[in-house]
C-alpha cells in the first residue's frame, strides 16, 4: 500500500449518512413536537379520522370502531418521536457540557484577574501610606502657620491690623 495514494473505498452494506445532519433534523422535529401548532394540527388528524370511520358510509371506512389502524399510526409516531426527543436532548446536553466548560475557564481567568487587581490595589495602598497626602500636608502648613504667628507675637513681627511695620522706612 503506498501513502502517498488514496485508499480505494470499500463497498459498504449499510448505508452512509451524516450524524450531524441527522441531529439537527431530529432537533427539529422534536423542537416541532414540542409546540401547540403540533398538538393542535395532531387533534385534527385524530378527529377527522375518527369522524371519517364513524360517519362515512360502511364501504368508504378503512378503520371501523375498534380504530386498530389508527393506534397502530399513533404508536409508530411515538414510537419514532421517542428516540428523536433523547437524541435532541442528548445534542443539547453535549452544548451545554461545551458552554459550561466555557463558563468555567472564563470565571477561573475572571478569579485570576480579581486576585491580581487586589493584590495591586493593596500594594498601592500601602505605597500611598508613605507618600504625603493633601489633608497632611494641609494640617502641617496650619501647624506651621500657628507656630509662625506665636513666633511672630512673641518677636512682635506681625503687628496687629491698625499699626504697620516696617524694617525699611518709609520714602
Amino acid at each position: 500500500m503506498r501513502l502517498d495514494q488514496p485508499r480505494i473505498r470499500r463497498a459498504r452494506l449499510l448505508p452512509e449518512y451524516d450524524p450531524e445532519a441527522f441531529g439537527r433534523m431530529s432537533e427539529r422535529i422534536a423542537r416541532f413536537l414540542g409546540t401547540g401548532r403540533f398538538i393542535v394540527w395532531m387533534t385534527v388528524f385524530i378527529v377527522t379520522w375518527l369522524a371519517w370511520n364513524i360517519l362515512a358510509p360502511d364501504a368508504l371506512r378503512w378503520d371501523p370502531y375498534p380504530f386498530i389502524f389508527l393506534t397502530l399510526m399513533l404508536s409508530l409516531q411515538a414510537s419514532y418521536a421517542a428516540p428523536l426527543i433523547l437524541l435532541a436532548q442528548n445534542r443539547q446536553d453535549d452544548r451545554d457540557r461545551v458552554n459550561l466548560e466555557q463558563d468555567r475557564k472564563q470565571n477561573e481567568r475572571s478569579i485570576a484577574d480579581t486576585e491580581y487587581l487586589t493584590r495591586e490595589i493593596a500594594a498601592l495602598r500601602m505605597g500611598l501610606g508613605e507618600v504625603a497626602t493633601r489633608d497632611w500636608i494641609r494640617s502641617e502648613l496650619q501647624d506651621l502657620v500657628k507656630e509662625l504667628e506665636e513666633l511672630g507675637r512673641e518677636r512682635d513681627l506681625f503687628p496687629p491690623d491698625g499699626e504697620r511695620r516696617s524694617d525699611v522706612p518709609d520714602r
